[in-house]
């Protein structure tokens, strides 16, 4: 039985299942009935199209699939004539994802849901019923196969997966991210759609502790809330050596290097990140890099940020393995992002014993301890943004606190999650 503790933070009684002493299979080894049968139900997920999308939705869901049997409708946003557009547009690329996959090991169909374009906070209640129309041609495949469905977004994927739950006579449980929480569920034309779903959800799953509360707040019922934090792959994500990795990457073996890992748009704070990288070399910090690893809007604002050679480098989208390397080399990651769930390159970061310098948004402050791993700046102020970086680089972080202060691994990420589904389960039963 998972234990439930009360929370110093915020005074309320909730499942924490946080702690890394709490075995991640506590239910699952006292049970001997047949696995638990997931559907998940998630716009966020990878795709032949896009490989390297959420990859922390991957790994928690293979993870979870050693202990449940667990099938992804990994849902594909669809306009008529999509095909058409080609690469033009991401909605065209993504019609050449097939109707059924396997990613990692875990069965995936990719349902082709219509959407609003550009429908925003005031019209994105439209597309709700526009996302189940997706999902209904599949309802009747779906019958008598799962105990459960999982909406792995908070708007529209927990929304559909409840009305898919209904559907099916099946209990429903919900898992946030960040965004979805922050700000998607904030837009006055889905508050109402949020609220009905997370009242009525067997499960609400949140990544941080302040997520917890914005949950509770949106209409969650406070009993069953649960705090799951996201895992990282221990096995890649580790200490290494700085010179090794930089060889290896093609970076200079002398200087300072400040990472970025994320998608290159402007709330991500890249416009900030370069104000402050340039304020860094006005400076006098002369031998620093901007190491970028991404892609997106903000790439050819962020080749102009510097004159000197080689002083930004623009590594576009790479494969784990290849984060990880860029990690060991930087001597800290930078994420100044406007709004934030709790971002895995921040655990990854920890994991492998790096620094971080970020926002004091969402579940980032959870996750990050001022000044023993990493410094947090507001929001949009370039001044402190550049005063934290630069003060990150003249001191010494020992990495082996950083990485005592990293998450667990995705395995007992994805027995909490499971532990969270089983009471779902259960309370239906009862």
């Amino acid at each position: 039985m998972v234990r439930c503790l009360r929370d110093k933070a915020c005074g309320r009684r909730i499942k924490c299942n946080f702690s890394d002493t709490l075995h991640a299979n506590t239910s699952t080894n006292s049970r001997t009935r047949r696995p638990l049968r997931v559907l998940a139900v998630t716009r966020i997920f990878p795709n032949q199209v896009e490989p390297l999308a959420c990859p922390f939705q991957r790994h928690q869901l293979k993870a979870l699939s050693k202990e449940a049997e667990v099938e992804v409708l990994g849902v594909i946003p669809y306009l008529p004539g999509a095909s058409m557009l080609g690469d033009k547009a991401r909605v065209g690329r993504l019609a050449r994802v097939p109707a059924r996959d396997v990613i990692d090991g875990l069965k995936v169909v990719h349902p082709r849901a219509p959407y609003v374009p550009g429908a925003g906070p005031h019209l994105s209640a439209l597309n709700a019923p526009l996302y189940l129309a997706g999902l209904l041609p599949h309802l009747s495949s779906l019958r008598g196969r799962f105990d459960v469905v999982l909406g792995a977004w908070l708007y529209p994927d927990a929304w559909a997966a409840g009305m898919l739950g209904h559907a099916l006579g099946l209990p429903y449980a919900v898992k946030a991210h960040g965004t979805d929480v922050n700000v998607v569920a904030r837009w006055p034309s889905v508050r109402g759609l949020v609220r009905r779903t997370l009242r009525k959800a067997g499960a609400v799953v949140g990544v941080s502790r302040p997520m917890l509360d914005a949950l509770v707040e949106l209409g969650a019922p406070e009993e069953r809330v649960t705090l799951v934090r996201n895992g990282v792959d221990r096995s890649l994500f580790r200490p290494g050596d700085k010179r090794e990795a930089r060889r290896a990457l093609g970076l200079p073996e002398e200087g300072k290097i400040i990472l970025y890992v994320g998608r290159l748009e402007e709330t991500k704070g890249l416009g900030e990140l370069a104000a402050a990288f340039a304020t860094l070399e006005k400076r006098g910090q002369t031998d620093a890099r901007l190491v970028v690893v991404g892609d997106g809007s903000m790439r050819r604002a962020l080749e102009r940020v510097s004159s000197r050679e080689g002083a930004v480098v623009l590594a576009g989208n790479r494969p784990a393995a290849d984060v990880a390397r860029y990690l060991t080399a930087a001597d800290v990651l930078t994420l100044p992002s406007w709004n934030e769930g709790t971002p895995n390159v921040i655990l990854e970061a920890l994991a492998a014993g790096r620094p971080v310098v970020a926002t004091r948004v969402g579940g980032i402050p959870d996750v990050v301890e001022e000044g023993r791993t990493g410094l947090l700046v507001p929001v949009k102020d370039v001044p402190t943004l550049a005063d934290a970086l630069g003060h990150a680089l003249s001191r010494e972080w020992p990495a082996e606190e950083i990485t005592r202060a990293a998450p667990p691994s995705w395995e007992t990420s994805a027995g909490h999650l499971l532990a969270a589904l089983e009471r779902a389960v259960a309370a239906r039963a009862s």
